[in-house]
C-alpha cells in the first residue's frame, strides 16, 4: 500500500491534466468521460463492474474444473507465464514512466536486458525454485504493487463501484454453497493439495534457545486443543478476493482463499489442523488479492490528498481486525475484502466530505485541537 501511494504521488504529480486511463475488460462496457452526467457515470460504472464480475466468476469456475481434473502442472505453468507477463509488461511500462519522470540515462538494450532478467528471476523466485524468503517476498510485493497501480488508472467512478462489487463477489464466492471459491477450497482440502497461486508468506519468529523438539511439542499440543474444540470439523482462514484485469489477478483471488486460509482435515490415521493464517510449517500465508485491492483503495485516495490516505489505511486495518474477530467467532471461511473495503470506502467519502472541511475551517480560524 505504501509503495502504491508513492507511485501515485510521484507519477501523477506535476501534471495539470488528469492521470492517464487504460482500456481493459473493466472498461469494456462503458468509457467514462468528464462531460458525462453523474447518472451516466454511475450507470456505466455499474455496467462495467457487472461485466467484470461475470468474467471473473466464469474464469474461476474454469479454474475449479481444471483443478478437479488434476491439471495442476498446467496451472503452475500458466501462473508462471502470467507472472512473467505482469513483471515484464506492467513493470516495464511503469519503469518507463519513472525513467521519463527522472530523466534516467539508459539505453534501450540495457533496459531490455535488465527488464527481462527482472521478470525471469521473479518467476523462478515465486514458482519454480527455492530462493531466499526475502527475495520471494520482494517479488510478491512488486507484483502486487504493479497490478494495484494499474488499477488506479481506471476511471474514478468505475474504480469505486468495482471495489464494492468485488467485495460483494468475494462474500458470495466464499460463503455460498455453490460459490466457486468455496468449491475450490473444499476440493483442495479433500485432496490435501495446494493450488498454484500468488501467496505472501511470512516466516514465524522462533526463539533459538527453544529446541525444535520443544517447538514441535507445543505445536502438537496446540493442534490437539484446537481439534478438540472444533470436533474435527474443517476450519478455513480468511478468504480473500481478487478479480483483475489480468489472468494472474484471478489466480491471486484463488490464492487468497486457498493458500491464505487455515484448514483442518481430520481422519483416524492423520490430523492436519492449522491456526488462523498459520500453515503447518508455522508460516503465516496471505493471498496477494486482498493486498492488491487495499492498495487500489489507498492509491485512489492518494489522488485526492494524504488525509484520505491515512483515514483509508486505518479503516482497512480496522476491517482486518473485525474480520479476524468474526473468524474466531464463527470458525468458518470468511472473505477478507468486504469489511475492509466497506470501511475504506466509507472513511474515504466521510474524510473527503466532512473531515477535510472541518480541518480546513479550523486552520483558517487558527483553532488548535
Amino acid at each position: 500500500m505504501f509503495l502504491v501511494v508513492i507511485l501515485v504521488a510521484v507519477l501523477n504529480s506535476g501534471s495539470s491534466s488528469s492521470p492517464p486511463t487504460i482500456n481493459t475488460i473493466a472498461t469494456i462496457a462503458y468509457s467514462e468521460t468528464t462531460s458525462d452526467s453523474t447518472w451516466d457515470k454511475l450507470k456505466g460504472a455499474l455496467l462495467n463492474a457487472l461485466v467484470f464480475v461475470v468474467v471473473v466468476t466464469a474464469v474461476t469456475f474454469l479454474l475449479v474444473l481444471l483443478f478437479y481434473f488434476r491439471c495442476t502442472h498446467f496451472l503452475k505453468l500458466y501462473m508462471g507465464f502470467s507472472s512473467f507477463i505482469v513483471l515484464l509488461f506492467l513493470g516495464g511500462e511503469i519503469a518507463l514512466f519513472l525513467i521519463r519522470k527522472f530523466s534516467v540515462p539508459i539505453d534501450c538494450f540495457t533496459f531490455l536486458v535488465l527488464l527481462f532478467n527482472f521478470a525471469a528471476v521473479g518467476v523462478f523466485a515465486v514458482f519454480l525454485s527455492k530462493m531466499a524468503i526475502i527475495v520471494t517476498q520482494g517479488y510478491l510485493v512488486a507484483i502486487g504493487m504493479l497490478v494495484a497501480y494499474w488499477f488506479t488508472l481506471l476511471p474514478e467512478w468505475t474504480t469505486w463501484v468495482l471495489l464494492v462489487a468485488l467485495a460483494l463477489y468475494d462474500l458470495a464466492a466464499v460463503l455460498l454453497p455453490v460459490g466457486p471459491l468455496r468449491l475450490l477450497v473444499e476440493l483442495a482440502i479433500s485432496r490435501d493439495e495446494d493450488i498454484p497461486a500468488l501467496v505472501y508468506e511470512a516466516r514465524p519468529v522462533i526463539n533459538h534457545d527453544q529446541g525444535s523438539g520443544e517447538y514441535e511439542g507445543q505445536r502438537r499440543a496446540w493442534r490437539r486443543r484446537r481439534e478438540s474444540g472444533n470436533d474435527s470439523e474443517s476450519d478455513h482462514n480468511i478468504g480473500t478476493s481478487d478479480a483483475e484485469v489480468t489472468a494472474p489477478l484471478i489466480q491471486n483471488r484463488v490464492s487468497s482463499v486457498v493458500d491464505g486460509q487455515e484448514s483442518s482435515v481430520a481422519s483416524t490415521d492423520n490430523s492436519f489442523l492449522e491456526g488462523i493464517g498459520l500453515g503447518s510449517s508455522g508460516a503465516i500465508k496471505l493471498g496477494l488479492g486482498d493486498f492488491i485491492f487495499y492498495s487500489v483503495l489507498v492509491g485512489r485516495a492518494a489522488m485526492y490528498d494524504f488525509m484520505t490516505v491515512y483515514a483509508c489505511y486505518l479503516a482497512i486495518i480496522a476491517g482486518l481486525g473485525v474480520t479476524l474477530m468474526l473468524l474466531a467467532l464463527y470458525q468458518q471461511a470468511l472473505p477478507a475484502l468486504p469489511v475492509s473495503i466497506a470501511f475504506g470506502v466509507l472513511f474515504y467519502f466521510l474524510t473527503r466530505l466532512l473531515l477535510e472541511e472541518f480541518v480546513v475551517q479550523c486552520s483558517l480560524n487558527l483553532v488548535m485541537f
